[in-house]
């Protein structure tokens, strides 16, 4: 299994240049049974990477542009009226997919942002009554702007919450952005991507994942970082349980991407941020995202070795 997740990150790699740590938290992310947030400039790959990673691991991939105007039916689907049959049939929306790729999700309102709530965390959609499962992957991978751009809606803190992580793309660097400029648009290559991974495949690695170990010094450690969110002023609110959990298992997965069948400090520390970053918010400024120097403060003044 690991030969054929280096191989998906190498694929990957073809057509989104010079990004590999990115690749590997996208991988984690959907190993981790998760969702993911890409928050980045128009123009830095966000769509790329979800699409060359629906390609890869051979998942039903649909895309939504969300727009001001969109509606909840937009996405989830509606029951139409079928006159020969004289019951209202359903029509699922492009939430019934594998791999939702939620494009610019704060473009939209709050109304159709809540959309998405119970599909995420419950896997399921209920419309007029009656309930609708969702396919089994189901991995929403939404970008969204940068706040301080014009015509976004912030993420409220309930949607925030059910990302599992949180990552940018950024830049390329010099030898990658060069590489694009002589190759021209790599986005042409992403139908023939090969696929790598397959539905049984990923099941094995998300039980494999799963088995991880983890010590009781690591959790002592993980306890540790999640009190001082809770205690320390600087902190509007602590991290919830669910957080705490995600982190874990965060951990785990990228442990099992490292051939490795223990977690260390050091990946609950390299993770932190993404899976931690967009639960916080500094007591000082309520309406902003300091997730950055947060983390940093926690790192400082919380020690492995309690």
């Amino acid at each position: 299994m690991q030969q054929q997740i280096e191989q998906a990150i190498s694929t990957i790699g073809s057509v989104l240049l010079g990004k590999e740590r990115q690749i590997r938290m996208a991988l984690t992310c959907l190993f981790a049974e998760g969702h993911l947030l890409i928050e980045d400039l128009p123009g830095m790959g966000k769509t790329t990477l979800a699409h060359a990673l629906a390609q890869v691991c051979g998942l039903q991939f649909q895309r939504v542009q969300f727009t001001s105007d969109m509606l909840p039916a937009d996405i989830l689907g509606v029951s139409i009226f079928d006159q020969q049959t004289s019951a209202f049939r359903f029509h699922p929306g492009p939430v019934f997919s594998q791999l939702l790729l939620a494009d610019e999700i704060n473009r939209t309102t709050p109304k159709t942002q809540s959309a998405l709530l119970e599909a995420m965390e419950e896997q399921q959609v209920t419309l007029d009554g009656e309930t609708h499962r969702l396919p089994d992957p189901f991995f929403v991978i939404a970008t969204q702007n940068p706040v301080s751009q014009y015509g976004t809606f912030p993420l409220p803190e309930s949607q925030l919450d059910r990302f599992l992580m949180r990552i940018e793309i950024g830049y390329p660097t010099a030898e990658a952005e060069k590489k694009l400029f002589l190759s021209g648009d790599t986005r042409s290559e992403l139908d023939g991507l090969e696929q790598v991974l397959d539905l049984e495949s990923l099941q094995r690695i998300r039980q494999a994942c799963s088995e991880i170990k983890v010590s009781d010094s690591l959790i002592n450690y993980l306890q540790r970082l999640i009190r001082y969110t809770r205690e320390a002023p600087e902190f509007a609110y602590g991290v919830s349980p669910r957080g705490a959990l995600a982190l874990l298992k965060c951990a785990r997965t990228w442990a099992y991407m490292q051939q490795r069948d223990y977690v260390v400090p050091e990946d609950l520390q390299l993770l932190l941020e993404p899976v931690i970053g967009h639960r916080l918010r500094a007591a000082e400024d309520i309406g902003s995202h300091s997730s950055s120097a947060l983390v940093r403060q926690m790192l400082s003044h919380v020690d492995v070795v309690g």
